[in-house]
Formats: C-alpha cells, structure tokens, sequence
C-alpha cells in the first residue's frame, strides 16, 4: 500500500533529511517537513495502521498454515510459505521501529520502540503495551534466521526472484539491521553471503531501474493495476511534476544538488534528474528513478545489490579503519558514477573515511528512503541549515513521528513519544 512500501513513509525518510525538497500541499505532510507534527495527523495514523495491517496478516500465515491438512501442500511449502510471511514481518516492524522509536545509538535499544503483535488475532482484542526496541529488533533478528533457512535461492521467474522474499533478501535485510545496531562483523559476514552469490551483481549502469536485474535484491512489483498508488500519492505522484503526471511534490533539495555538484559529472545527478515546474511553481531538478505517473508502475526498490556492497564497505571500514578492501568496493561505485578512484591516501583519518562512504551512500540510495535512518544511526542531525535544523538535531524528539493520537486513546498502556 502508499502508506507501507508504497512511497509514502519513504518519501517522508528522505524529505524528514535533507536530500527531498517536499514543497506539496498536503498538509499532513508539511506538518512533518516542519517539524511541526501533531500526533492526530491522519498521514501517520494511517502509516501505524496499515502497519499493523500487514503484520497480522503476516501472523495469520504463520499461525495456520502449518495446521492445513492437504496432501497436494507439502511440508516443504508450507515452511517456504512461513518463512516468507517471517520475512515480511521483520521487514515491516523494521520499517514501522524506524519510524517511531529513537534509533539504537541513542541508548543502546533500550528505548521503547513499537508494540510487539506476534499471534494471529482470533477475535478477541488486547492491548500490548510498546516494546523497548532491542525488543523489536531482536524479533526481526529471529524472523530473518529462521526464514533463510526455508526461503529459496531463487525463482523459475525473474520478477519472482527480486519481488518475492528469497534466502538473499533475509540475509540483506539481516545485514541492515546488524548495521543500524553497530554489530559491524555480523553486518559484514552477511553483506558476504549476499554478494557472495552470482544472482547479486552490480549494474553496469543507471537503466536498471524497475528491470528486475541482478542489481534487484528486493522490490515490491507494482502493475498498472497493482500498485501502491492511493489517491494522489504515489512514488512517481510524488516524484514528478505535473507536465509529466506527477505532482511536483517532491524535487531534489538544494543540499543533495550541492552533494553531487561536490564532484561535478556524477552521472548518478547527471542522468538520473530532469527540470520540472514544482508544485510551487518553481522550477526544480526532480529524479527519474519513478519516471511513471501515469500508470504507477514503477517497482518499489526495497533492497538493491548496491545498499549490500555499501554495507559491506561501511562494515570493513567501521572495523579495519581505511583499508582497501572497502575503497575497492566503492571505487566501483565511483567508476559507475564516472568519479575518479579513492586510493589509501585519499583520506586522512577512518572518520573522514566513513563520512565519505556515508556520502556516497546518500548519492546512491537517493529518493529510496534510507537517508534518516542513515543519519540518525550515525548519530548525525537530519538538516543542519533552515529554521527546523534545531528540532532536527540527533535524539532530538521530533526527529521520529507520534505514537498515533487513536491508539493512544484506545490503549492506555501505549505511551506517547517524548515532545508530543
């Protein structure tokens, strides 16, 4: 749905940071662009909900299909059908953590993050209280362990192997937790085992965008008839101005401009924006990566072969300082990018080094949703310059979204976020 993988929370995760210009008017999105969210906000009760929703049917799978007597369902497939359930419930708590709880540096996970739901509702209401998110994240961990062990390697179809949860894309997910945990040897030895298979390979150039490649770990599959598009909210609705379909919601910020105008020629700018009337009615660099707004089907990039090699080399970095086992993996990158190579004297110190491998990442993951979480995980504010650049600072309170004004009134045992 719009409000899961769909763009909405994603769109949010890069304009919240300072890599989307969000000039639209819906109003309870520039609430959250300004820093001025209140915790009846109908965009955020309907992300918690349809949450939620995804995870109970995730529950449900887990729950009954072990029990289904039918000889033509083997045992093998109803474990694949578990697992695949597992997958998508550790990557929905993921998603759903990020949004509401502090990040682990914070306080080492011992903050409270989202509320754990892990039956199958039969008809009979509780009310959980909210899980520390060491809690959440240890419930992912478990999810994902368990489901690479029944998951395929693969699909008979293309679209099935990067569109459906597969033994990669739990070891990937897996990889990105261990990451946003600082658990830098876990995050490295998975990000190995992903790109230690041949089905996980870079792409030559910047055209594999919605093609199903080796450079797709993970992507929802959206038609033209199955999309995640509800309303005027989509991710070329957003990412697009209205000459081309869109709304002009959502161009490039100046900062992200002036990322990739660092090193003039980054073809990950050059070939990848195109200037368009915004919502505002100013003209502004918008990204191609969703170029369809007429019929939204563009796939939603979950997890791309090139977020596991920059693990990799953040991971290596994080515990070997410079070295050229991480400049090598991102000299690939560069040379895709059309950058010249970093070399062992490019940098002075390990942090300018990881700075620059989280700059890099930010160049390459744009408009996918990963720039908070990028931030905040390194302990970084989400904008240094504007009027907001005071609320947006790391473990400010504002820097992650209200427990819902409905749940709270419905369940007594959640308690509110801190500034709200």
């Amino acid at each position: 749905t719009l409000e899961v993988f769909g763009s909405q929370p994603q769109i949010i995760a890069d304009y919240q940071a300072d890599n989307v210009l969000f000039v639209g008017s819906f109003p309870t999105l520039q609430e959250i662009t300004n820093y001025n969210v209140i915790s009846s906000n109908q965009t955020i009760e309907t992300i918690w909900q349809s949450h939620y929703r995804a995870i109970l049917r995730a529950n449900k799978i887990i729950a009954k299909v072990p029990q289904v007597v039918d000889a033509s369902y083997t045992d093998a497939q109803k474990k694949q059908a578990v697992a695949e359930a597992k997958f998508l419930r550790a990557l929905t708590y993921f998603q759903l953590s990020n949004l509401f709880s502090q990040p682990f540096q914070v306080s080492n996970g011992s903050n409270l993050s989202v509320p754990l739901v892990l039956e199958s509702f039969e008809g009979e209401i509780s009310f959980p209280a909210r899980a520390t998110l060491n809690d959440v994240q240890n419930q992912i961990k478990k999810d994902l362990t368990e489901a690479i062990v029944d998951l395929p390697a693969s699909y008979s179809l293309a679209a099935d192997t990067r569109g459906r949860a597969t033994k990669g894309a739990a070891q990937a997910l897996l990889s990105r937790l261990h990451l946003y945990r600082n658990d830098w040897a876990n995050a490295e030895t998975l990000a190995r085992q992903v790109l230690a298979s041949p089905l996980y390979v870079l792409a030559a150039n910047y055209a594999f965008y919605d093609a199903n490649t080796p450079e797709d770990v993970f992507s929802i599959q959206n038609s033209a008839t199955d999309n995640g598009r509800t309303g005027a909210g989509g991710w070329a609705s957003y990412y697009q101005p209205a000459a081309k379909g869109g709304r002009g919601d959502a161009p490039f910020s100046a900062a992200l401009v002036a990322a990739y105008n660092e090193e003039p020629g980054d073809k990950r700018f050059t070939s990848l924006n195109a200037m368009g009337s915004a919502a505002d009615g100013i003209a502004r660099p918008f990204t191609l990566k969703f170029p369809d707004a007429i019929n939204n089907t563009d796939n939603s990039p979950v997890i791309r072969t090139t977020e596991v090699v920059l693990n990799l080399a953040e991971a290596i970095a994080e515990q070997k300082g410079i070295n050229m086992e991480s400049i090598d993996l991102i000299n690939k990158l560069r040379a895709r990018a059309g950058l010249p190579s970093w070399t062992l004297v490019t940098f002075l110190t390990k942090a300018a080094f990881i700075d620059a491998i989280l700059n890099e990442r930010r160049k390459e993951l744009a408009f996918e949703g990963h720039r908070r979480m990028d931030l905040l995980r390194k302990g970084k504010p989400l904008r240094t310059t504007g009027p907001e650049a005071s609320k947006a600072t790391f473990g400010g309170n504002l820097t992650i979204l209200p427990i819902p004004f409905r749940e709270i009134d419905q369940n007594k045992l959640l308690v509110q976020n801190p500034g709200y």
